[in-house]
């Protein structure tokens, strides 16, 4: 049971972590953890698991702030949360500005489109132009029909569906890259 006295939890296949889970071969020594910041809970994956931590399907990267009710996934095991003593907090209203999308809005298809358009910008080069629907097809194995039908989606997600068609493609690597959607990592 987490309290608010103890700020943190660790999660692992490790006998010496607080949510021990050695039968899961799929659980990382030290997997994750979950923290008790302010008011609220987070789970915390910061590339300590080979395999990521899930919540509620989606693979998280940093900390995510945890709802009663979200399903935790680490390895092949699966843990509900509940905050039963929780602080009756003040929700911060949503910015009425459009923005870029969350991760959980785009769909791993998307996701992909979005990684090959930045992929020319790898390491901060500062003169790429993003990848054509061609090259993008061909790295992700789809046709280019299907690279525009992404790509439209995107643009709307990402509010630049009005700009001319040559900005649109720069805006939107902008957005995903200075948004953190897509990192160096990915790319």
């Amino acid at each position: 049971m987490l309290t608010a006295e103890r700020e943190r939890v660790t999660i692992g296949r490790s006998p010496q972590a607080d949510l021990a889970l050695p039968w899961d071969a799929e659980v990382s020594r030290l997997h994750a953890a979950i923290e008790y910041l302010g008011a609220q809970w987070t789970i915390v994956d910061d590339g300590l698991s080979r395999n990521g931590t899930f919540v509620n399907g989606d693979r998280i990267v940093g900390r995510r702030r945890l709802m009663a009710g979200d399903v935790i996934r680490v390895g092949t095991s699966r843990v509900s949360f509940h905050d039963f003593g929780g602080v009756a907090d003040d929700i911060t209203r949503v910015s009425s500005g459009t923005g870029p999308p969350s991760l959980r809005q785009l769909t791993e298809t998307q996701r992909a489109v979005l990684i090959a358009l930045c992929r020319p910008y790898k390491n901060g080069a500062a003169f790429a132009t993003p990848a054509s629907n061609q090259q993008i097809a061909e790295e992700l194995f789809l046709s280019v029909d299907a690279i525009k039908t992404h790509l439209r989606a995107l643009f709307a997600k990402f509010g630049v569906e009005d700009l001319p068609q040559n900005a649109k493609r720069v805006r939107l690597a902008f957005l995903a890259i200075q948004s953190g959607l897509i990192s160096d990592r990915d790319l």
